[in-house]
This record gives C-alpha cells, structure tokens and sequence, in this order.
C-alpha cells in the first residue's frame, strides 16, 4: 500500500507546476482549433497569417483547452507549437506532458521521439510525469529500444530523473494498462543504468500473474530470489492467489509456508484470507482452522469474509454446528457464506431462517444474498413443481405467450416433447435487476403473498423482502413480513 500511495502521488506531482488557470472564451477557442483543424495541412505561413488575424492571446491555459480539443490528433497541435515558438510562448511541463501524451495516443514514434529531443535541448521542461507518459507511448507501440532510449535520454537531462523510484512508476503504469511483457523488457535493458529493487521485481510479478501469465510470474519469482532481494507482500498475495486459482495448492502452500517461516510479524489479514478462502472453496478444512487459530493466537483480527469463507467449509464438511458458533457478532459476508453452505446442502428452509434472523439484526442483504436464496429454493434452471404459479416450465410459456412470440412457444413445445429441452438457465440477476423500480415493488408484493397463500413461505418471504427493500423508508417501517421465529442451533 506505501509503494502505490508514492506512485500516485509521483503521478500527480507534475500539476503542481502550473499556472494559475484564466479565464477562455469558447468562441475564440472554436475560431481557434477550426483554424488548427480545416487547415492543418497548409502551408505553414499561410496558417500562422490566418492564426494571426484572429487576434487571440496565446496563454497556458487557452493552449492546454486547445490541447483538450485535439486529444488524438498531433498534427494541429504540432503547428500550434510552431506558432507558439515564434510568438515566444513559454512552454511549461505541464503543457510540454500534454503535447507528450497526444504524441502518444496518436502513435506517431516518430514525431515523438523527435518532439523529445527538441525539448531535451530546453531547460526544465520536463519532470517524472513525462518519463511515465513517453515510456508508456513506446511501449504500447511496442517500440521497446526507444523506451529504454527515453531514460538514458533524461539521464542526460537531469540525472535525478532517472532513478529506481522512476522506474518503478513507468512499470506499475504498464503493468495496470497490461503491457506487462513490455515492462519485463524495458527493466532487464535498463539494467546496466539503473538496477532493479524488490518493488520492480514485485510490480511485475503480480502483472504477469493477474495476465494470467504464471509461467513468466514464476521466472521473475526465481530472479528476484536470485538477486537476494525479498519480495512485496502483495506479491506473495497475488502468486499464492494465482497457484490457487490454477489448481496447484501445493506451489501456492509452500509461497505461503515460507513466507510465515521468513516474515511472519508482516503476515497480515488479508495473507491468512487469501490461503483461507481458497482452501474452504474446495472443502478442506483442516488446514484453515489451524490458520484461524493462529491468527486469534498472534492478535489478528478475522473479518467477515474470512469468517464466511470458514463457516463454508464447515458446512462443505456438514459440521453445522460448529459453523453456526462461527455466527457471534458476524456481518453480512460471514453470513453469505453460512447462507451459501447451506444452499449447497440443500437447507434452504434453514437458510431462510438464517437470512430472517439477519434482517432482524439490521444487517441488510445485498442482491448477492437473494440470488443465492433464490437460487437454492427454485434451482438453477427454475423450479418443477405441481403448482403452476411457481412451476418455471408454467410461467415461461405463459411470458412468451403474452408477448406474443407464439412461434417460440410452439418450438419450445415441440423440443421438449420429442427431445426433452429444458427451460434455459434463469439469470436471476438480470431478473432482479429489471424489476428493481416501482413496478417491481407492486410486483414482488403479489408473488410473495400468492407464492405463500400456496404454501411457500421461505420463498415469499424472501420476495417480499426484495420489494420491501426497494419500497421508501415509509412503507418499510409500516410493512412487516418477518416472522418473529429466532434461530434455532
């Protein structure tokens, strides 16, 4: 976290330069960049005549708004700076970074890096920010020689420019726009000018491994243990993350394994939760009970998604009533993960009764929390039953034929008469989502009382919440659906 908090702030420290911002006419500013537009292909004394003969005062603030005008387009901007160096304009680094990104994003190389000489050869025009913006230009163009050139350019220039808290902005810059390869380049060619620190080694770690990329995430693991530099602890999260998710716990345990044995009082939270949560997804449990042990024993605090994470496991493991003694004092996301193990146990009156007790605490539910609910009471392809008004098979032929696509209703018929075609899979979120307004209100209401009146009350009260939640705060004060029932354990 100290390492991007420095990296932002090196981002922003180049607006510190700039001028107090004048007021600019609009219509002088249109008369301007028209100009700068419809003749960016005459010749040059011809446009300075006309630019010229509009009069206009050429100040730092009404050159960045024409710069605002023409984001991806270098060529107009290119002649106002010629106009501006015969008006004796005096350029800032401000104004020089903006003609720098423009540059960029218009992937012209070769204009850049000429425009980079020419204001290498003027005093104090440049600063951090345009080291981040230039590398970043050529290395989106894959132009790795000249982004390695652009530091040994500002070597020359200033010296302090060129330092390893430099490089480590331009790679977070790459890694975060997933030029990660290029990132990698552009470290191992600079090494004879400015040597890499665990932070860079670190920053492109985790870019390869959020690229998906472990083979190459591996290979900067075992350089950076080479140079005897010891790695971020975001980087230990995010490898450990990354074994996980590619189904090598075994590589994941053992980064997790030194990193305890070597670092221990650094291991925080965020550490344990991440070993935690992937462990108990695939229902081992053993190993992140002992986790949570030492975690009480070294006075770290076990959040709400680490407590979830645990009570599934436990479920995963049909040991319910330890996860029920997990619940003192939890929060919404140590009981999405009660609810969930629930569900997958096919528990879904219990798990009702769980998401009552936690409405009844004030702890409200998000949309994650009905789409699981719904989910465990009509499956993930709706629900069979005798009673049409929640038989999903019922409901999906009468909504197609009430919007009229009866030919969609007799090939679904068809279908499931000669070759068994199922409902298709019901997005509930994308449901929830379309009925969060008025009518859905109204809505929610009727099917949770008619869904009740046939006899299932966990699922209409669970609608009923839905459409208490989005009413006004009036009408949740004056409706009450809830049973008074606690939990039993």
């Amino acid at each position: 976290m100290l390492v991007s908090k420095r990296l932002a702030g090196l981002r922003r420290r180049h607006f510190s330069t700039a001028p107090p911002a004048a007021a600019v006419d609009p219509s002088t500013l249109l008369r301007v960049c028209t100009v700068l537009f419809q003749q960016q292909n005459a010749p040059e004394e011809r446009l300075h005549a006309n630019l010229r003969a509009l009069r206009f005062d050429l100040s730092h603030e009404f050159f960045l708004q024409i710069c605002n005008r023409f984001p991806c387009s270098w060529r107009p901007l290119h002649n106002l700076l010629r106009y501006a160096d015969q008006s004796s304009f005096p350029l800032t680094p401000v104004a020089v970074n903006k003609l720098i990104d423009v540059f960029g994003k218009s992937q012209n190389t070769k204009r850049l890096w000429d425009f980079l000489n020419e204001m290498a050869s003027r005093d104090k025009l440049f600063n951090a920010r345009s080291i981040l913006l230039a590398v970043r230009s050529f290395a989106a163009g894959r132009q790795i020689k000249k982004a390695i050139a652009v530091f040994h350019l500002f070597n020359r220039v200033n010296p302090q420019f060129c330092t390893v808290t430099t490089l480590n902005a331009a790679i977070a810059e790459l890694c975060t726009r997933r030029l990660v390869p290029e990132a990698k380049a552009i470290v191992y060619g600079l090494k004879p000018l400015i040597a890499p620190d665990s932070t860079t080694y670190s920053l492109l770690a985790v870019g390869f491994c959020r690229s998906g990329d472990l083979v190459r995430a591996s290979t900067v693991w075992n350089a950076l243990s080479d140079a005897g530099l010891d790695p971020d602890l975001a980087a230990y999260n995010e490898m450990i993350s990354t074994f996980f998710k590619c189904n090598r716990q075994d590589e994941a345990l053992a980064i997790f394994d030194s990193l305890r044995r070597e670092r221990l009082r650094e291991v925080d939270s965020s550490d344990y939760k991440t070993v935690i949560s992937w462990m108990c997804k695939r229902g081992r449990i053993g190993r992140p009970l002992m986790l949570a042990a030492e975690m009480i024993k070294r006075g770290v605090e076990i959040d709400g998604p680490c407590l979830g994470a645990l009570a599934y496991g436990l479920l995963c493991r049909r040991r319910v009533k330890e996860a029920y003694k997990l619940m003192v004092g939890a929060d919404l996301s140590a009981y999405h993960g009660l609810i969930k193990g629930l569900v997958r146990l096919r528990r879904t009156s219990e798990a009702t009764q769980v998401f009552r007790e936690m409405s009844q605490r004030g702890i409200r539910p998000s949309m994650h929390t009905y789409i699981m609910l719904l989910q465990g009471h009509m499956g993930k392809r709706g629900r069979k039953c005798n009673e049409d008004e929640a038989n999903f098979e019922t409901i999906f032929v009468g909504g197609l034929v009430k919007a009229g696509r009866m030919h969609d209703v007799t090939k679904y018929i068809e279908r499931s008469i000669w070759s068994g075609t199922k409902v298709p899979r019901f997005d509930y979120n994308k449901f929830l989502r379309d009925f969060s307004n008025e009518e859905g209100v109204v809505m929610f209401e009727r099917v949770g009382k008619r869904l009740k009146e046939a006899g299932m009350t966990d699922l209409g009260d669970v609608f009923l919440s839905y459409g208490m939640n989005m009413a006004t705060r009036e009408r949740r004060i004056s409706g009450s659906f809830m049973s008074n029932t606690s939990l039993k354990i």
